[in-house]
């Protein structure tokens, strides 16, 4: 192989894309639209089983508009382990197709193999995903009330190492490179819609999440890039952590609570968020908004827990996850009220009266009972 011709082209292929981000594209407006179209895509694992029930949730909430035809609810097949490693694509294109007539997604855990798994080396569905449709913004809230913590995590979604995470070089046994790649439009565009919304929802600070000082270039990028972004916004307060420190921050009792919106590149987003996630119960609680200006796709941020699958577990997975991310997309689509039910439905549910408990196994309640008990709490 010749090395220096195939990092030319992983170079030219993002100066490309660099060029499309700058086509000036305005946010869609769910207002305008005489039916907005939600996918439901199954996934992989228990994906299947705890997607149908955030839709049954969805489907009680939205039943008027449905009815009217305001509102389509689509189940697309065929984005599945399976089906992808067959055409060995992370996404197929009849598939892709599909989901673009959508407007936005309720998205299950997909599986992305490793090196050694039977499956093929396809690129992770998720990313590929937040690429085709151009989904910059990964938009994470945890919210535990009585620990002080109220924060808003905004992860860059298409750069960083993840940007070419399935072209990376074995320059030879000994010597393995992937490439991290950072841009001044990517990083101004996640920078200012996090500014945006601390200013429209009375946030006071925003927190940029580097390790600039040893990844000098890119990092160094990003957190300069959002810097200029902090001075259109002078009534935000602005301050920068390093990852190392920001993940040992969060346990912190006295410091956490001074955190209010982040803004991160891809793979500190990706940690430092599931780590957040475990103070509001656990990655299985939390959902998670990917935002382009086009598309929106919500999904539930954890794995697709094949072994739950393969012991005939499937159907007692909690779906709180991705119930709250179609909590999320309620809000997003213009119907904040249901949204804001919905998440106290799922808090008295979950912590307040607890009437069923979610154990993962037959002991405990299966999905289907706890969609039940939050539509009769709703």
């Amino acid at each position: 192989m010749d090395y220096l011709k195939e990092f030319e082209k992983l170079v030219e292929s993002q100066v490309e894309r660099v060029k499309e981000m700058k086509k000036e594209q305005d946010f869609i407006d769910y207002k305008n639209l005489d039916k907005i179209i939600i996918g439901i895509i199954g996934g992989d694992g228990i994906g299947p089983a705890i997607t149908l029930q955030a839709q049954r949730v969805l489907e009680f909430l939205l039943k008027d508009e449905i009815q009217l035809g305001k509102i389509e609810l689509r189940t697309i097949e065929g984005c599945t382990i399976e089906n992808r490693a067959k055409v060995n694509k992370a996404i197929p294109d009849d598939v892709l197709a599909e989901i673009k007539k959508c407007h936005v997604l309720l998205k299950g855990p997909t599986t992305t193999p490793r090196k050694g798994d039977q499956w093929a080396n396809v690129e992770s569905a998720n990313v590929s995903m937040r690429k085709e449709l151009d989904l910059f913004a990964n938009v994470r809230p945890v919210k535990v009330p009585e620990l002080g913590i109220d924060w808003t995590f905004f992860r860059e979604n298409t750069e960083d190492l993840y940007a070419l995470g399935s072209q990376g070089m074995n320059i030879n046994e000994d010597v393995a490179f992937d490439f991290k790649v950072i841009s001044t439009p990517g990083t101004q565009r996640i920078a200012r819609i996090a500014f945006e919304y601390a200013k429209n929802n009375g946030k006071k600070k925003v927190t940029v999440v580097t390790k600039a000082n040893i990844v000098k270039t890119t990092d160094g990028k990003f957190l300069d890039t959002c810097m200029e972004i902090a001075k259109e916004y002078p009534d935000i307060e602005v301050d920068d952590w390093y990852i190392d420190i920001m993940t040992a921050k969060l346990i912190d009792e006295k410091r956490r609570t001074q955190f209010q919106v982040m803004v991160l590149p891809n793979l500190y987003g990706d940690i430092l968020t599931d780590e957040a996630a475990e103070f509001q119960g656990g990655v299985g609680t939390a959902g998670s908004a990917n935002i382009g200006k086009r598309y929106a796709m919500f999904e539930a941020i954890h794995g697709s827990a094949p072994r739950m699958v393969e012991e005939g577990r499937d159907i007692y997975a909690d779906p709180s996850s991705i119930i709250r991310a179609g909590g999320m997309l309620l809000s997003h689509i213009g119907y904040q009220d249901r949204a804001e039910k919905l998440y106290t439905a799922l808090d008295i549910c979950s912590e307040t009266e607890k009437k069923i408990a979610l154990t993962g196994r037959k002991d405990g309640a299966t999905g289907e009972q706890f969609a039940d008990y939050i539509m009769s709490t709703l």
